[in-house]
């Protein structure tokens, strides 16, 4: 049976997973009406929640290693804007355009992935002491 925080983790695997279906999905239908015009940021844009989230998630599942909820929460934050900052960036880009305010996305993003992460091995670092 699982407990709570496995409960948690899987929970936020499905979440991924879900998240990366939706993604695939808007990307293939955005694609579909976007006049013979295809950016390869929308279409992969699914790839994110799922090389981020769902194989980390499952895999720390596997080995019940399991992050605190700030940890996670972090790391999924970051998950979701590199995700939307590559929607947006497809989204410029079939439109035929560019913005500089593109660039906030990967940086904020991976600021809140490298929160998560340091949080994870701090909380890690102080459970094995």
């Amino acid at each position: 049976m699982f407990t709570s925080d496995e409960k948690r983790l899987a929970r936020a695997a499905l979440d991924d997973a879900l998240l990366a279906a939706f993604f695939a999905l808007f990307g293939g239908v955005y694609e579909l009406f976007s006049h013979a015009v295809y950016s390869y940021w929308m279409i992969y844009a699914f790839a994110v929640p799922l090389v981020g989230g769902v194989i980390p998630t499952v895999i720390l599942l596997l080995r019940q290693k399991l992050p605190p909820v700030r940890s996670l929460m972090l790391w999924h934050f970051g998950l979701v804007t590199l995700t939307v900052g590559a929607v947006m960036q497809g989204v410029v880009a079939i439109y035929g355009s560019t913005n500089r305010l593109i660039a906030v996305y990967p940086v904020a993003g991976g600021l809140l992935l490298l929160a998560g992460a340091v949080t994870f091995l701090r909380a890690k670092r102080s459970n094995a002491q």
